[in-house]
C-alpha cells in the first residue's frame, strides 16, 4: 500500500496549508518568493526574511496528529506501508514511521544544506544562530549561502527519490492520496500512474482534485477523523 500525503495532512498539527482556500500562496503571494531559488540564492534580503520565516514557522514545534498516528498503526499491524510525502515537516517520522518508510519528494525543513559545498546540518543549529544576530548564516565549513534542505521553486525533485516513488506507485495495490490538491506535478501524476497499473485509488480530500474521476473512493470528510477510520478499516480487513 502506499500513502501520497499533502499540506492537508499536517493542518490539524498546527501548519497551514498552502492552496486550500485559506493556503499561504492565497493569503502572501509574496511569500512564495522566499521559496523560489532563484529570488533565494540573488537577493540577500530575500534569505534574511526566510530565515525570519523559518524562526517563526510551527513546523518544528509542531506534533504528529492523528491522521499521522493511524498511518504508523497500519504499519504496526503488518501490512505493507510507503510514504511518499510532498510534505517537508518530518511528522510521519515523529509519529513513529521508520525513515526508510518515507520518501520525501519535496525534501525536509529539519535540515539545512549548503550550496556550495553541500554540507549538511540541523536545521535548529542555524535558527539558533539567526535568533543569536546573524539574519543570514553562512556555511560554517566553506562561507557558502545555507538553505532549508527542501525542494525550492526552480529546482529539480531528488531524481533517486522520484524514482523509488515511482517504482512504489506502480507496485502497489491500493494508493491513498490524502491532503493534497494533486495540482503539483510530478506528484500529482502518481495518482494517475496507480490507476494506471491497477491499484485502488482513493482521495481524501477537502477540495476537489483533477483525479476524482479516476478514484475508485473520493472522501471529503476531515482528514483527522476519515484518515484513521480508512485506514483502520484496512488493518482489519
Amino acid at each position: 500500500m502506499a500513502v501520497l500525503s499533502g499540506a492537508g495532512i499536517s493542518t490539524d498539527s498546527g501548519i497551514p496549508d498552502y492552496r486550500g482556500p485559506n493556503g499561504l500562496w492565497r493569503r502572501d503571494p509574496e511569500a512564495r518568493k522566499l521559496v523560489t531559488y532563484d529570488a533565494y540564492m540573488s537577493d540577500p534580503e530575500v534569505r534574511r526574511r526566510s530565515w525570519r520565516m523559518r524562526r517563526d514557522a510551527p513546523t518544528l514545534r509542531a506534533r504528529p496528529n492523528a491522521a499521522h498516528e493511524a498511518v504508523v498503526r497500519l504499519e504496526r499491524s503488518g501490512t505493507p506501508v510507503r510514504v511518499i510525502t510532498q510534505n517537508v515537516d518530518g511528522l510521519h517520522q515523529l509519529a513513529g514511521l521508520p525513515e526508510r518508510k518515507v520518501l520525501e519528494l519535496h525534501g525536509t525543513a529539519r535540515s539545512v544544506v549548503c550550496t556550495g559545498c553541500a554540507a549538511r546540518s540541523g536545521m535548529a543549529e542555524a535558527l539558533a544562530r539567526v535568533e543569536a544576530g546573524d539574519p543570514d548564516p553562512a556555511c560554517e565549513r566553506c562561507g557558502g549561502i545555507l538553505k532549508s534542505a527542501t525542494v525550492m521553486f526552480g529546482e529539480a525533485l531528488d531524481p533517486v527519490v522520484l524514482g523509488e516513488a515511482v517504482a512504489v506507485t506502480k507496485a502497489c495495490e491500493v494508493f491513498v492520496a490524502v491532503g493534497t490538491s494533486l495540482t503539483v506535478h510530478p506528484a500529482a501524476a502518481l495518482a494517475g500512474l496507480a490507476a494506471d497499473h491497477g491499484a485502488r485509488l482513493v482521495v481524501v480530500n477537502a477540495e476537489p482534485t483533477p483525479y476524482d474521476d479516476r478514484a475508485d473512493e473520493v472522501i471529503r470528510e476531515p482528514i483527522g477523523t476519515a484518515l484513521p477510520a480508512l485506514l483502520d478499516g484496512l488493518a482489519t480487513a
